[in-house]
């Protein structure tokens, strides 16, 4: 059965100080975070706790048992269970096939949505790093534990040895616990359209994943307000390395959403 985690601030996971930095009173948020790939957690905490130091943050993540098949109809309907429950428009946030949540619950509730922040999501939303993995997995004369190795590089750069085997597990837990909308059979794809709320798009530089290529290619359907940008030097798991920067960016965007916002800043945390 598909199960959601709410929480503002002392969620299970984060490293001490971050419960601290969240606001943990329990009102409606401003600001929520998604998560579809609850393995990739932990790369979202330095971004998060930057966030937080700014405005109220909720997560909301989603669950699914290995029985049950990967459904977008199912998370979104989840989704709008939480969101209608608030008594405003929410900022939305979330990395890869979250962010891709995000994208089809602002285009199909745009009133429960003050604006959408899409990190790593091309202009084709689908793909992500599990679309690129089966592919080679299935073109490549290789193991499977030889490819998950070449996408600890693609996705981290290079690694020392010691380090190499915590990635592949994380990235093989991600295989079998996370939402997918690829697999070994077919790959999913969705064709690129406009979304009518205030929109950031964010990408990482150096990103194999989604290139700055499929970040360009959001041109034609950005509005007049609507952002872009490339964090230099970023990988996929840009908001991971580079959270102060990200955090500044969606900031900065957030006020042009909200003229009446106090001044951005982004308070260096002790993970940074």
């Amino acid at each position: 059965m598909s199960r959601i985690a709410l929480s503002y601030g002392s969620q299970t996971g984060y490293p001490e100080g971050v419960a601290e930095a969240l606001h943990e009173k329990p009102t409606t948020p401003e600001v929520l975070w998604l998560n579809v790939s609850p393995s990739f957690q932990r790369l979202d905490q330095k971004l998060l706790l930057c966030l937080a130091n700014r405005s109220r943050v909720a997560h909301w993540a989603y669950f699914q048992t290995p029985d049950e098949p990967s459904s977008l109809e199912v998370a979104l309907t989840l989704l709008h269970d939480y969101v209608k429950g608030c008594d405003r428009p929410l900022h939305l946030v979330g990395h890869s096939t979250s962010g891709l949540l995000g994208l089809l619950y602002a285009r199909q509730f745009p009133r429960r949505v003050k604006s959408l922040t899409v990190l790593s999501v091309g202009v084709n939303p689908a793909v992500d790093w599990k679309a690129h993995y089966y592919t080679q997995l299935e073109l490549l004369p290789c193991t499977r534990s030889r490819v998950l190795t070449q996408m600890v590089y693609t996705l981290f750069g290079r690694q020392q040895v010691h380090a190499l085997k915590g990635w592949m597990e994380l990235l093989e837990a991600d295989l079998t616990q996370s939402f997918s909308l690829h697999s070994l059979m077919q790959r999913f794809s969705l064709f690129p359209a406009s979304v009518p709320v205030p929109l950031l798009v964010c990408g990482g530089h150096h990103d194999a994943i989604v290139d700055p290529v499929q970040l360009q290619g959001w041109q034609p359907w950005l509005k007049p307000g609507d952002r872009m940008w490339l964090c230099p030097g970023g990988r996929h798991f840009f908001h991971a390395t580079h959270p102060q920067r990200v955090a500044n960016q969606i900031f900065s965007f957030w006020d042009t959403t909200d003229p009446q916002a106090t001044p951005s800043i982004c308070l260096q945390s002790a993970y940074s």
